[in-house]
């Protein structure tokens, strides 16, 4: 039996160390029930790579509001008791998202038709995003009468680099399609169909899975960085960094693959 079991997530670990994490509730639309993978794929050596996509007619409608534990939060004690424990239900779900940046390994997402609300903070969480040409992106919340508050407001600006887009985006709540996102830069691929995104997407993770894992979670890492600090705080924590990670076999496995003209095979993690 697979150690990865959830009940509205399928994760499939294929060849290459490569993890295919698939929203598998098709008939509610993959909608989010706050269940996630990603601290326990950070945690496995044996993968190097990760896809997520969503399984049945669209990506994602987003949170699942009958089942979420938002359906639970305190409504009949005192207000800042109330506001507390809310503070704490808050920072567990933006934390469920945050552990897809956090992930060592790159994630790609492969998006097809509706990526509605809390998708859009899942996919703007990940590394690299493929659409099909039927998909469209929705920051949705203004439309359920709230801020979006685990990430969508924070990483789509940094994403796409165009505020007053994303304000126009998250105050109406209107339908990025495909065209425009790959314009935007909130994609940087568009395929006719649902099969052809995930192909695609699986092959470039087949060629980031065959590189070095210390400097593909290397390269993560200080991009993550980097994106959060100015240019001489990156270079200067980029020395920190590198002073340990230079001394990996995988500069010597590395230079030999290309010597040989033999493709290099890396340890795990």
């Amino acid at each position: 039996m697979s150690k990865y079991q959830y009940e509205t997530l399928k994760v499939d670990i294929l060849e290459g160390g490569i993890a295919h994490v698939q929203l598998n509730r098709p008939k509610k639309l993959n909608a989010f029930n706050d269940q996630m993978v990603f601290r326990q794929i950070n945690d496995d050596f044996d993968i190097n790579c990760v896809v997520v996509s969503g399984n049945g007619r669209m990506f994602t409608a987003g949170l699942d509001l009958t089942e979420s534990s938002i359906s639970a939060l305190p409504t009949s004690i005192d207000a800042a008791r109330s506001a507390y424990r809310t503070r704490s239900f808050i920072k567990d779900f933006q934390d469920s998202f945050n552990a897809i940046e956090d992930c060592a390994k790159p994630v790609i997402a492969a998006i097809h038709q509706a990526c509605i609300g809390a998708g859009v903070d899942l996919v703007t969480a990940c590394d690299i995003r493929y659409c099909s040409k039927d998909a469209y992106f929705c920051v949705k919340e203004v439309d359920v009468g709230l801020a979006a508050d685990v990430g969508s407001l924070q990483r789509l600006p940094k994403v796409i680099g165009n505020h007053s887009l994303v304000r126009e985006l998250c105050f109406t709540g209107r339908p990025l399609f495909a065209d425009e996102a790959l314009s935007c830069g909130l994609v940087n691929k568009v395929l006719d169909t649902q099969e052809q995104v995930l192909a695609e997407a699986l092959k470039l993770a087949r060629v980031i899975a065959s590189k070095s894992p210390v400097a593909v979670l290397g390269t993560k890492h200080l991009l993550n960085y980097s994106r959060d600090h100015s240019v001489a705080e990156g270079l200067s924590y980029t020395v920190t960094w590198n002073q340990a990670m230079l001394q990996t076999e995988d500069i010597p496995v590395s230079v030999q693959g290309y010597i040989t003209k033999k493709p290099p095979v890396y340890s795990k993690l």
